[in-house]
């Protein structure tokens, strides 16, 4: 997929409130088409399927959704049956819960269960994230780095992610997880990516004009490195500070939209 996004998302930064208000979850179950819509909850990113999945199907219960199929898919073999791909495709949403964005794209990759993915991405089926799963929805994803510190060389490491969306990175538990000099590094390799950093009970409703939308309770920052004067990055050693110049950022709450193509707050 050439262009930046082609269907619609919703992109968690984890930690979504799931006993309150629930104002995240509420609006991915309106973007499925409300509680008669049947909802799809991968569980592939965690290594405790039956917990995580039966803590869903309780939030999503409560919240008044009639139809959820929890599908764990904990292998290449699962991932590439006929019989799964096809539980897949009657979606009207599929969400991605939280664990590790690597098991998610090393266990779905090129796989018949992925095809299907993308299938049903590009005919407009919400496709949902949260935490590792909000990781993996960008074509080069995060998945290590440390948090709550300075911006170094070498303090993240990143992979190919499932490709929903293009020329963005995304980090999830942003703030809370202190996360602002990493992503500061993944933009300062290669500025023409757009670093996207998630609070925690927040969302970025992604859509297929490259637009988003936030929604939650916290805030989304914005990196845009285009605009970068002067850096270092290339000529440090590993864990040297790097020095930025001329970094444009936007901290943006719930409510306010971001053109992804002109990157500009709308």
């Amino acid at each position: 997929m050439s262009e930046m996004v082609n269907g619609n998302l919703l992109i968690i930064g984890g930690a979504e409130d799931k006993w309150g208000q629930s104002s995240v979850l509420r609006h991915a179950i309106d973007m499925c088409g409300g509680s008669s819509a049947k909802i799809i909850v991968l569980t592939t990113a965690t290594q405790k399927p039956q917990e995580v999945g039966k803590e869903y199907r309780e939030v999503f219960t409560r919240l008044g959704v009639e139809n959820i199929d929890i599908l764990n898919i904990d292998s290449r073999d699962d991932a590439n049956k006929d019989s799964v791909a096809q539980r897949l495709s009657s979606a009207a949403g599929v969400f991605f819960t939280g664990g590790d964005q690597l098991r998610i794209t090393s266990i779905l990759g090129g796989t018949k269960t992925y095809n299907t993915l993308l299938e049903i991405y590009l005919r407009g089926v919400p496709i949902i994230g949260t935490s590792a799963g909000a990781s993996a929805m960008s074509s080069t994803m995060i998945v290590d780095g440390n948090s709550n510190s300075a911006a170094r060389k070498c303090t993240l490491g990143m992979s190919p992610g499932l490709g929903f969306l293009n020329q963005v990175i995304i980090d999830q538990h942003f703030e809370q997880r202190g996360r602002l000099g990493r992503l500061l590094v993944g933009v300062a390799q290669n500025p023409s990516i757009l670093g996207v950093g998630i609070d925690e009970d927040t969302a970025i409703q992604v859509y297929s004009n490259a637009s988003f939308e936030v929604v939650g309770t916290n805030c989304v920052t914005v990196i845009d490195g285009t605009s970068i004067k002067k850096s270092n990055v290339s000529e440090l050693n590993p864990e040297e500070m790097i020095a930025l110049s001329n970094v444009t950022i936007h901290v943006l709450p719930c409510g306010f939209r971001f053109d992804l193509n002109s990157r500009a707050v709308i």
